[in-house]
């Protein structure tokens, strides 16, 4: 469905292939609306996201079985994030997660898919992630549902976000706090990397009116073209671009963020806790800084390359207001940090010269746990 607010003025849609095709792209000066996240404050439609509700004496107990995240004792009043991995440890999607007024709600990608839990759709096969839910409910006392059509998503970023949002209603002032909203629905606050940032979870009929309360009240309209700038320059991934059929969350920096590695009973748990006791992940997420001087960009897939080796895969590609064109990517743990690389398909003719940003490495923490108690098993 295509969001109400492209028919404002200014609004301009994003492409047909676009992930967010169905909200505004832009509203005129994506740079602009960029600087103005990073100064003051900016407003994004986000209503493609999918909105899922779970309803029920057991949510928190059935979803700490269902996703990634240790859920028993999740508050009201607060959220997390949370994944649903294949049998293998692997990303099938990534979800936000808050718990409010006796119901927890998900919120994730459009056309999110998870594993089959059911022999019946076969090796390999996946579902919606809402058909996912119900197909594991069994005698558990929850409900899930698609909310999509009841409950829509605005994100506020920006300096300036929590002292306009305080002339609404309550506004939540730690990470993860959940909050209601006056009309229905709620606040998150979930930081975008140095910014300020709260995600409205508001009813989908009152959608229009909250983006235009906040306009009038000095939020720059904004698109997701200045969010994905954002996200990337945050490294915060999304499944999709920056994630493969290979990926498991410790790539993505997604273990204690939104995977729990002492909990058990979760669906690639096994994984999760192997890599994270005894091994290193095969790769890490990384920002690459790539040659502006070029017209050409890699584009999401393409190959990394140090001299004729294939190093890694690039994921989203943003032209960022102060960095310039820059990459999040893949690059396997022997991939030199340091060195020269080129991101793109050479083929194509879509290579150029990249940089790993030296910030964006993540740290060494030493021998995993795991691998250290075994070595000193043997030695004695």
């Amino acid at each position: 469905m295509s969001s109400p607010l492209l028919e404002l003025p200014g609004a301009v849609p994003a492409p047909d292939a676009d992930l967010d095709v169905g909200v505004p792209w832009h509203f005129g000066d994506p740079f602009a609306e960029q600087r103005s996240a990073a100064r003051s404050a900016v407003v994004v439609d986000r209503s493609h996201r999918e909105v899922l509700a779970v309803p029920g004496d057991e949510r928190l107990s059935w979803l700490h079985l269902v996703l990634s995240q240790h859920l028993t004792e999740l508050p009201e009043g607060r959220g997390t994030e949370a994944l649903v991995l294949d049998s293998q440890g692997r990303i099938d999607c990534h979800l936000l997660v808050a718990h409010h007024d006796g119901v927890v709600y998900l919120d994730t990608e459009r056309g999110a898919r998870a594993s089959s839990a059911l022999p019946s759709m076969g090796e390999g096969g996946s579902q919606p992630i809402a058909e996912y839910l119900e197909a594991m409910r069994f005698w558990s006392a929850v409900e899930p549902r698609d909310a999509t059509a009841e409950f829509a998503v605005l994100s506020v970023i920006g300096p300036d976000a929590a002292g306009i949002l305080a002339g609404f209603g309550p506004v939540p002032a730690e990470p993860y706090e959940v909050v209601g909203l006056p009309g229905g629905g709620f606040a998150r606050n979930v930081p975008l990397g140095a910014l300020p940032s709260f995600d409205l979870v508001v009813p989908r009929e009152s959608l229009v009116e909250r983006w235009l309360q906040l306009t009038d009240a000095g939020v720059r309209p904004s698109g997701t073209l200045a969010y994905e700038a954002l996200r990337v320059e945050a490294l915060r991934p999304r499944v999709g671009p920056d994630t493969d059929e290979r990926a498991i969350p410790h790539e993505l920096g997604w273990v204690h963020v939104a995977a729990h590695v002492a909990k058990g009973c979760y669906r690639g748990q096994e994984t999760v806790a192997k890599v994270h006791n005894v091994g290193k992940p095969p790769r890490r997420m990384v920002l690459l800084h790539l040659d502006g001087s070029v017209e050409v960009r890699p584009e999401t897939g393409d190959p990394v390359w140090h001299g004729d080796r294939r190093v890694g895969r690039v994921g989203s590609v943003v032209l960022h207001h102060e960095l310039g064109p820059v990459a999040l990517a893949l690059l396997k743990r022997s991939a030199p940090v340091d060195g020269e690389l080129v991101a793109g398909d050479r083929d194509e003719e879509r290579a150029v010269a990249a940089a790993v940003d030296p910030d964006s490495v993540p740290a060494d923490t030493g021998e995993p746990p795991g691998r250290v108690a075994a070595q000193g098993l043997r030695g004695r």
